[in-house]
């Protein structure tokens, strides 16, 4: 029951990604490396606990990225982009694969929508807009977005 399963393809590895409602996907070098669906969701990170700030990055060997989402019990159709994490030296297609990772399982899960709270200054608002994020909820202190995925289903030509 609290397995930690580990999966490095997502088209062979499809029932058990749609079954498993938390996750890390991790990616290296602009390619997908692994993902570990866990029993749990992730709830801190570090960052929270203690105030490294926006320039902080993870130990470990370069151009890496972890981007950790949960499927919240009460809202299904919803994924929430809970957390990334990088190493330096990380590169913005290591990053994008990481995305395109998670848009895959969205898809797989036919999720309505991606949620996240940007509380990294260095991700402007225009770069979330850019990823197809706006902003949703507002709340002081809180940056709030959204990703709707029903709407780009909708867009998308037969």
């Amino acid at each position: 029951m609290f397995r930690i399963h580990t999966v490095a393809d997502i088209p062979s590895n499809t029932a058990l990604l749609r079954a498993k409602r938390y996750g890390v996907i991790e990616t290296s070098a602009g390619a997908l490396q692994s993902i570990t669906l866990r029993p749990w969701p992730h709830v801190l990170s570090l960052r929270e606990l203690w105030p490294v700030g926006d320039r902080y990055h993870a130990a470990g060997p370069a151009d890496r990225c972890r981007l950790y989402y949960n499927q919240p019990r009460g809202s299904s159709q919803f994924l929430a982009l809970k957390y990334v994490v990088t190493t330096r030296g990380t590169s913005y297609r290591t990053f994008r694969a990481a995305l395109e990772a998670l848009d895959q399982i969205a898809e797989l899960k036919g999720t309505d929508a991606i949620l996240c709270d940007a509380a990294n200054r260095r991700l402007s608002d225009r770069f979330l807009r850019r990823q197809g994020y706006v902003p949703h909820a507002p709340m002081p202190w809180r940056r709030n977005y959204i990703r709707r995925l029903y709407e780009e289903r909708a867009a998308a030509p037969a």
